[in-house]
């Protein structure tokens, strides 16, 4: 049965009744569940794997159709998982980040070298990061796009080295967590905190409310 949320560490004693007329969360990602938490909404997580999708970006894609198609493909495998199993039919919520650099997109690292080359490459620069969001339901699948810039100060090989090493980078996309260490790198942000996180939440907030869907 799908996990039901109230908190970040839920442990899904709560009835799913709570979460009637709401929506399924479709991530693995504790940033996106804590930032529901945040505003107030309950949902129900759906297993592990059901809504994943092939995310190769195709030739000539750019960083904005990339992360929009990807968040509406996971939507509607989301969809898909709840329709044909006996979970409560309801909307399903996801999300997909990708940081780019001069029209280059910067997905999750594949090892602690590819992060410390990512790293490298955004030090000293700006760089936007790119989030969608999409909720899909028996009508179809709607989606929202937050663009942020965030300014990176010079960084020198050393700090690389120590903050790849503490782990941190290797599951985000573009290799770093805004509100982890690697806060000190940042010099300036435009644009929206929670989305550099991974779920902008004014966008989402906008999303669910075309459903009805409101904070508890």
């Amino acid at each position: 049965m799908p996990k039901v949320s109230r908190k970040p560490d839920t442990t899904g004693a709560t009835s799913l009744a709570m979460v009637a007329s709401r929506f399924y969360l479709a991530s693995r990602s504790p940033r996106r569940r804590e930032l529901l938490a945040q505003a107030g909404y309950s949902y129900a997580e759906l297993p592990a794997g059901a809504a994943d999708v092939d995310e190769t970006p195709r030739a000539g894609e750019i960083a904005a159709d990339y992360v929009l198609r990807l968040a509406r493909e996971k939507a509607v495998a989301g969809r898909r998982a709840v329709t044909g199993a006996a979970f409560a039919v309801l909307p399903v919520l996801t999300a997909d980040t990708t940081v780019v650099l001069d029209g280059a997109i910067f997905g999750k690292p594949d090892d602690a070298l590819h992060a410390c080359d990512m790293l490298s490459q955004l030090a000293g620069r700006t760089h936007q990061v790119l989030t969608a969001v999409a909720l899909a339901d028996g009508a179809g699948v709607n989606t929202r796009l937050s663009v942020s810039t965030v300014e990176f100060r010079a960084i020198t090989p050393a700090e690389i080295k120590s903050y790849v090493a503490s782990g941190e980078p290797l599951d985000k996309a573009g290799a770093y967590a805004v509100q982890g260490r690697a806060a000190i790198f940042i010099k300036t942000i435009s644009g929206s905190y929670s989305g550099i996180m991974g779920l902008p939440l004014f966008e989402t907030a906008e999303l669910l409310g075309t459903l009805g869907i409101t904070p508890d």
